[in-house]
């Protein structure tokens, strides 16, 4: 599911995100990984919260920029705050 009108466009807001699914405050069950990907139909990226099936759980759209810039920032996790 990828709400529309929620688009991430700094790595700020992307590391915020990635620390509220790290702290489970979506609400979201099974999540077992986060990725970076593009939308088949339109090649749009996204960042993806997914399962331990892969299955997608959550998406936010995120800006080319974010994309290109905030693989690391997937791959390594956001640094957690004190």
């Amino acid at each position: 599911m990828i709400n529309d009108n929620d688009i991430i466009d700094t790595l700020e807001e992307l590391a915020a995100f990635l620390l509220l699914v790290d702290k489970g405050g979506l609400g979201l069950k099974n999540v077992a990984g986060v990725a970076l990907a593009t939308n088949n139909s339109n090649g749009c990226p996204f960042v993806a919260v997914l399962d331990d099936n892969h299955k997608l759980l959550l998406g936010r759209w995120v800006t080319q920029d974010v994309f290109e810039n905030g693989k690391e920032l997937v791959r390594q996790g956001p640094k957690k705050l004190h």
